[in-house]
């Protein structure tokens, strides 16, 4: 990596995190989305398909991340940008499913340097809160954008872009030193490929345990699963399919119970 493409990268690390000067909903829920991500770190590196590649079992695998009361077990943004590029930096000569491998390794180092990082900010904000009540004191209320606004920011942008651009700088460094993927054992190559292929399972596993809730939607599932996979059918056909026998179904059962209240 390029040191251009290092600070874009570490630039929207920073503003797909929770209060990053764009808002939550264009930072940490758009710009934060592993394929989101994925897609930037692709279009920045110039490898838009391999990017995209890896991106997908990323979204499957964290697609039920969640923050409850604000306590962040996983920096998603992190994780993703760090994965996906580091994924792109050490997987040339890599197959699919090795690649994803990669990435889930180092959206395991991103995540965890994100947590880190995400307590370190929490501290540092502490100070400001006893600054914001000088001035409410005081009564000099357009000044509460000072720590509110700018000193907060400085403090997110510090602690999400310099760790960020350091990790990414170690990738690229670690990478010039020598052909990685000749370096690598050939069963450390297989287990990641492997590994790889479990998150994806796993992570679709997570979505479908909160998707079939009665056992008639398993029936349903297989259905299309079979579609697909045996019959050969495009998924676009099978979910057009599927359209049209849920409105039916809709239809029939509407028209059940409209019946029986008459």
């Amino acid at each position: 990596m390029s040191i251009i493409q290092i600070i874009l990268i570490g630039l929207f690390i920073y503003l797909g995190s929770i209060g990053s000067i764009v808002g939550n909903t264009i930072g940490w829920y758009t710009l934060g989305r592993p394929l989101v991500a994925a897609f930037i770190v692709g279009l920045i590196m110039g490898d838009l398909q391999t990017a995209m590649i890896v991106g997908i079992p990323l979204q499957i695998m964290y697609m039920g991340n969640v923050t409850p009361g604000g306590a962040v077990a996983w920096d998603l943004s992190y994780a993703t940008y760090i994965g996906v590029a580091g994924a792109l930096v050490f997987g040339k000569g890599m197959d699919a499913t090795q690649a994803i491998g990669l990435a889930v390794v180092f959206a395991g180092i991103g995540g965890l340097v994100g947590q880190l990082m995400w307590n370190v900010s929490y501290a540092c904000n502490l100070p400001l809160n006893r600054i914001a009540q000088k001035y409410a004191a005081q009564g000099e209320t357009k000044k509460m954008y000072i720590p509110n606004v700018v000193f907060g920011q400085l403090i997110g942008f510090a602690c999400r872009f310099i760790p960020a651009v350091i990790v990414l700088t170690s990738i690229t460094a670690a990478s010039a030193q020598a052909d990685f993927v000749t370096l690598i054992p050939g069963w450390i190559t297989t287990l990641l490929g492997i590994f790889g292929g479990m998150m994806a399972a796993l992570g679709m596993g997570i979505i479908l345990s909160f998707l079939l809730k009665k056992r008639y939607h398993i029936v349903i599932f297989l259905a299309g699963f079979i579609a697909v996979t045996y019959l050969n059918l495009n998924t676009m056909a099978v979910a057009v399919i599927a359209i049209i026998v849920a409105v039916l179904y809709y239809t029939c059962v509407n028209s059940l119970s409209v019946k029986k209240e008459v």
